[in-house]
């Protein structure tokens, strides 16, 4: 499944996250590609052709099943079991995203907290011990941690990214507002929301 584009991946959460409205908000048990694509402003059209490469998962006249979508695309993105992640940064936004509530329904859990300022260490956040960036590398190889959080200064965000690469991390989401250089079989993701809100105001007078 290596040759289907990027952007169609992306995509596919953001079916998993309105069906499951669906079946836990508004108890439906089915849909159709039209009325999920009205909800979310994406074309039917779209919709169906991005589920095709994965296989058939509709009829024509009974729409899709919720429940039976919602687990095969929990398949397809590998969250039929919980991701534990490492945060590194318990500053204001480590804070903030160690307690999110967000997380753990939708696959993930942040289970350790690490930071490099002794006057946090060894404090707590959401519950958890906020450790030393020198038991990162030891952590994640313990655990056999895929995924990271980084919330950190810029000065420090590409050593602590070498850092979580070399103890085997290959999905990184980034909170700071630079590239990270990674090889090729890690993933990363960025979260800026000054870059979100510079590409709106091109929309704006």
């Amino acid at each position: 499944m290596s040759d289907i584009p990027d952007i169609v991946i992306g995509r596919l959460p953001i079916y998993l996250r309105e069906l499951k409205r669906l079946a836990h908000e508004e108890n439906k048990l089915t849909t159709s590609s039209h009325e999920l694509g009205k909800r979310l402003g994406i074309s039917s059209a779209q919709i169906r052709k991005d589920l095709s490469h994965f296989g058939e998962f509709g009829k024509q006249g009974t729409g899709y099943h919720i429940n039976y979508l919602i687990e095969k695309l929990q398949e397809i993105l590998n969250l039929t079991h919980e991701w534990p992640v490492v945060l590194v940064g318990a500053g204001y936004l480590g804070h903030a995203l160690a307690n999110y509530a967000g997380f753990q329904p939708r696959g993930f859990s942040i289970k350790w907290v690490f930071d490099s300022d002794p006057s946090k260490i060894g404090g707590t956040v959401a519950g958890l011990n906020i450790q030393s960036v020198n038991e990162l590398k030891s952590t994640i190889a313990r655990e056999n941690v895929k995924m990271a959080i980084i919330a950190v200064p810029v000065s420090v965000v590409q050593a602590i990214t070498d850092t979580l690469v070399e103890s085997g991390v290959k999905a990184i989401l980034n909170y700071v507002p630079v590239h990270l250089n990674v090889p090729e079989d890690v993933q990363v993701s960025y979260s800026d929301p000054v870059t979100q809100m510079q590409r709106m105001t091109f929309y704006l007078e």
